[in-house]
């Protein structure tokens, strides 16, 4: 099948959030080194936004508990990244309640940041369609279906970005997907976003993001196909840089995480199984749901 129709999509806009997703893996332990491959993979490769991590409160913290990039304080994307003087912009999360914008979030011409993303927290069909009654005419420009627990087939992705394009596109906004791979649908499902018209895509080098991982960065661009994402560069962050740290980190496809979204559940239970010095009965953690 041709995927040349892809290929002018240009409301289309890549986001790389290795370091922010991955970062759960290891509580943001990312030294500098990694952070500067995946930053200058996504320079050389032509993609839109790199994501480099969290912006959160610093109240209360627990010294050495989280890595820099839990934080993302400008010094320390600046030690990264320098001014920024590439096509590339830049992203930062931000988990509603855990981050006070009056404090947090400095004032664009203080900052290299380009964009913010918001996380916020919805459950069931009715909060969800006031939740985008709220968000399709806010100043947020874009508005992302977010399959945290990797729990979503491909019929409930084309239905939650139809309900969110209903919305969004009447107010200007765009829709993004963020797919996780507990079931090995997370390409799939962003597949399907993009065919209905989801133009913001989230992926990883290698996948690299908590527990089973997310959409992969390679995979997404060689579908794309466009002139402007080079996948080279991207294939050398990968094989030298990301691939390294599977052992110690331990994301992608298992059992525990296939388990965890078959039953919709956060993965921090297969996090905590798979961190047993000894392997586990496959079967009582079954039966633990």
């Amino acid at each position: 099948m041709s995927t040349d129709w892809l290929s002018h999509r240009s409301e289309i806009r890549v986001l790389d959030c290795t370091i922010r997703d991955g970062g759960l893996m290891n509580n943001h332990h990312f030294e500098d080194r990694i952070v500067k491959a995946v930053y200058d993979a996504c320079v050389a490769g032509g993609i839109d936004y790199m994501e480099i991590g969290y912006r959160a409160s610093r109240k209360n913290i627990k010294l050495g508990e989280h890595g820099c990039w839990k934080y993302c304080q400008e010094e320390d994307i600046r030690r990264i990244v320098g001014e920024n003087a590439t096509a590339l912009k830049l992203s930062i999360m931000a988990d509603a309640g855990k981050c006070d914008y009056r404090e947090d979030i400095p004032a664009k011409q203080e900052s290299v940041i380009d964009l913010v993303r918001v996380a916020c927290y919805v459950h069931g069909d009715c909060e969800l369609e006031a939740a985008l009654e709220l968000l399709a005419p806010s100043e947020a420009q874009a508005i992302y279906v977010v399959d945290s627990f990797g729990a979503l087939y491909p019929l409930q992705t084309r239905r939650l970005v139809q309900k969110y394009l209903q919305h969004a596109k009447a107010c200007g906004k765009e829709v993004g997907i963020h797919a996780h791979n507990n079931l090995q649908l997370a390409y799939a499902n962003t597949i399907e976003a993009i065919v209905l018209g989801a133009n913001y895509l989230d992926a990883t080098m290698a996948g690299l993001g908590r527990g089973a991982g997310n959409c992969h960065m390679e995979l997404l661009l060689g579908l794309l196909r466009d002139p402007q994402y080079q996948l080279r560069p991207v294939l050398q962050c990968v094989a030298e840089t990301i691939e390294p740290l599977r052992h110690e980190l331990g994301w992608g496809f298992d059992l525990p995480y296939l388990l965890t979204g078959l039953f919709n559940q956060h993965p921090r239970a297969a996090i905590d199984y798979n961190a047993q010095p000894e392997t586990g009965d496959i079967g009582a953690f079954f039966d633990s749901f």
